[in-house]
């Protein structure tokens, strides 16, 4: 049985893939069974039907071989086929008594026509089929008007219509399950492509937001300890006491956002609150060991939203940052955060004399910041800040000040998405458990 299930499987599917082979067929099967069928006399309908008791004419035969032979074109000129043998099988009613089976080939080319067109085409085509078949085996046959033979002609070309038509709407329905699936499976790979590089760029933009304020401490405190290294030894150890200090800030903050990429639920995974305003002091007193004197105005610290309170903080990070970096010497900083209604804006002010264009942001392509030193060669910094603030549906500006100096200006609603969930994406996300 299963030898003979496959061998069926491999003949239909090789039938489906060479389908004017299927009509040749078909329309050799077709005008076998017209032949067999011309030669049964039905009888007066009280007994069974004779075979043998009747002869068809060679001008039967002429046509019943003509109609099966328009099947072969049936899927490629179906209308044709149809009008064809429909013509046929009426000149065989008319001309023809009894008349021959011919209309076997109209009822296949009307049930394809019927698969292969919208239904109100069905319905004209059908109704006007029918119709003049059965009008014409009525009128010109030698039977009464009411016998079988004339309205199994209607029965079977409207059976034909209506198979046709129910094997359309179950293609058209199975077409349509099967579009919507493929497009329910591309729109699962765009958003999960999406995801993916919504992560890949938030992964980036913690990493940069970690490692290069500390790298950059870390360069300028050790440029200081090999300068004074031999004159001023003290001062030397200071310095290298605060590299050891960045560092171990560095190698932390760095395990805890690396952490993120454990699985859910890895009992080993760091649950270390996010960085906000209320280590603000913590930050800022880095850069004053590195520096640059820095003043503080910061107003309601600890009541912003936890999104807001890590993308202000990483925004004045940032910004003070590319100030040491890039400010040049004696410069000063200012930082102010202030609660403005719905709003929380977050200002980063120096008064440093470096050149506009080794500003991040303020060169061609948001150029090289200068001096290469830390992460930020590639400009990565403001990009990084104003993605922070867009995603929270904030603003950034970002450019030098009237009479020198540079200004970073973060306005942040601290009302509009607060009860909205965070996305991968946003500022929010920052890499760190909570």
């Amino acid at each position: 049985m299963t030898t003979l299930s496959s061998g069926f499987a491999r003949a239909r599917r090789w039938l489906r893939e060479h389908p004017l082979a299927f009509d040749a067929t078909l329309a050799f099967c077709t005008l076998v069974a017209m032949i067999c069928s011309s030669f049964t006399d039905p009888g007066d309908g009280h007994g069974p039907p004779a075979f043998g008791a009747r002869t068809p004419e060679l001008f039967s035969v002429l046509l019943m071989t003509l109609t099966a032979a328009a099947l072969v074109l049936r899927r490629r000129r179906p209308m044709q086929v149809l009008a064809v043998t429909a013509a046929l099988a009426a000149v065989e009613y008319v001309l023809m008594d009894p008349p021959a089976p011919v209309v076997m080939s109209t009822v296949i080319a009307l049930y394809t026509v019927a698969s292969r067109t919208d239904r109100p085409t069905t319905w004209r085509v059908g109704l006007l089929t029918m119709g003049g078949l059965t009008a014409a085996a009525m009128v010109f046959g030698s039977t009464a008007w009411y016998s079988q033979e004339n309205f199994g002609v209607f029965a079977w070309t409207g059976l034909a219509s209506a198979a046709g038509d129910a094997v359309r709407s179950r293609r058209a329905f199975v077409d349509a399950i099967r579009e919507r699936a493929e497009r329910a499976e591309r729109t699962r790979e765009e958003e999960a492509r999406r995801r993916v590089a919504e992560e890949r760029l938030r992964i980036a933009r913690d990493l940069h937001d970690v490692v290069a304020h500390h790298i950059a401490l870390v360069n300028v405190q050790a440029g200081v300890a090999a300068h004074v290294m031999d004159k001023r030894p003290d001062q030397a150890k200071e310095a290298l006491a605060h590299v050891r200090d960045a560092s171990r800030s560095a190698l932390n903050e760095l395990r805890v956002t690396v952490g993120l990429l454990r699985q859910q639920g890895d009992p080993e995974a760091p649950t270390e609150p996010a960085p906000g305003l209320a280590v603000l002091g913590e930050l800022v007193t880095t850069f004053r060991n590195a520096g640059l004197p820095v003043e503080v105005a910061c107003a309601d610290r600890d009541r912003l939203p936890a999104a807001v309170d890590l993308a202000a903080y990483r925004v004045i990070q940032e910004a003070l940052t590319n100030v040491r970096k890039h400010a040049g010497a004696g410069a000063k900083a200012e930082v102010s955060v202030v609660r403005v209604g719905a709003t929380a804006e977050v200002t980063v002010l120096d008064n440093g004399r470096g050149s506009a264009g080794r500003r991040p942001g303020t060169g061609p392509a948001d150029g090289p910041p200068g001096d290469g030193d830390g992460l930020d060669s590639g400009g990565h910094g403001l990009v990084g800040m104003r993605e922070r603030v867009t995603a929270l549906g904030g603003a950034l500006t970002a450019g030098p000040r009237y009479g020198g100096g540079f200004r970073v200006h973060a306005i942040l609603p601290v009302e509009a998405r607060t009860g909205e969930p965070e996305r991968p994406g946003t500022a929010g996300g920052t890499g760190l458990r909570r």
